[in-house]
């Protein structure tokens, strides 16, 4: 029987596998960008009655910052691999909004393969499954060719 992708989080980003994008809000008057989404504009401070319209964020971005997982977080996560494997997050400046947003790095490129400054790009992992559906959450990874550095 063949699983059905779903979003781990509804909402938060496309489910397009091929190019992947998370979804935002950005202000009509002042153009900030925002992640996670937000359309209701009086939960915004200082933004009064502009209007918000949601939109499809750069998938592609600036290595920030990173870090390595070295332990298994608490729940909710769950635990894919016996033993945990150590992962990394990064934190990618995206290109065009110039928002910082977080996210795990996808599997098998870990803390040392990272770089200040290189490109990263924005891909669709399973986050955990069930019997009948693999949740899916956005990751980055390295862009292509920017490799080990």
């Amino acid at each position: 029987m063949t699983k059905t992708r779903v979003p781990a989080i509804e909402g938060w980003f496309t489910m397009d596998e091929e190019n992947p994008a998370l979804l935002g809000s950005r202000c009509k008057d002042s153009g900030s960008y925002f992640f996670p989404k937000e359309l209701d504009h009086s939960r915004v401070p200082g933004f009064g009655q502009s209007e918000l319209e949601e939109v499809e964020l750069s998938r592609t971005g600036t290595l920030w910052s990173w870090t390595d997982a070295s332990y298994a977080p608490p729940e909710p996560y769950v635990q894919l691999d016996d033993p945990f494997v150590p992962f990394a997050i990064a934190a990618v400046e995206l290109d065009k909004e110039k928002i910082v947003v977080m996210g795990q790095v996808a599997r098998g490129v870990t803390a040392a393969d990272l770089s200040l400054g290189m490109t990263m790009e924005l891909v669709l992992e399973m986050l955990h499954e069930d019997d009948d559906n693999e949740y899916m959450v956005w990751k980055w990874r390295p862009a292509a060719g920017e490799g080990s550095k």
